[in-house]
């Protein structure tokens, strides 16, 4: 069975954690890190915007790309210790949640852990891009808490009914 770790900065280990207890023996394993490109452009458009006075050589969004590259690098060397099984390492750069689906394009299951409200259980204990990767994956998704889950006093109520 191969199953495609997603690796994001604050919730990694909860994934890795999954992997190596519930992933079947024998399981292939790929960690995966996705590099967005939206802070390294933003820095690049800002600092092109500063009425011409960019000089080449300066541009933040360089220094950026390469902090990006050293963090996801070190992210997932801790992650494959800690996984302690052999594991395909995979770097992506673009739009993390797209890149995400067309990574686990040929994954069996894809792990990945709530990245949003860790307080209340619901739709909400889901990220912008975990809520796309889990509704767009090819494959089967497990969604991990990345702490102890919150207990069931903190699901919502249910909306009001009209009178009838």
């Amino acid at each position: 069975m191969s199953v495609v770790i997603w690796v994001t900065e604050g919730t990694w280990q909860a994934a890795v954690d999954a992997a190596r207890t519930l992933g079947p023996p024998g399981a292939e394993f790929t960690l995966l890190h996705v590099t967005g490109d939206d802070v390294a452009g933003a820095a690049r458009g800002a600092f092109a915007g500063l009425l011409g006075r960019g000089r080449s050589g300066r541009d933040p969004g360089d220094r950026l790309e390469k902090l990006a590259e050293t963090a996801a690098g070190e992210l997932l060397e801790a992650a494959a210790g800690r996984l302690g099984h052999p594991a395909e390492v995979v770097r992506r750069r673009g739009r993390v949640e797209q890149e995400v689906v067309r990574a686990a394009e040929d994954a069996e299951l894809l792990i990945c852990a709530r990245d949003g409200d860790r307080e209340r259980l619901g739709p909400r204990s889901l990220g912008h891009a975990t809520r796309f990767v889990v509704d767009h994956a090819p494959c089967p998704v497990l969604v991990v808490w990345p702490q102890e889950p919150p207990g069931l006093d903190s699901m919502p109520p249910p909306p009001p009914h009209p009178p009838h």
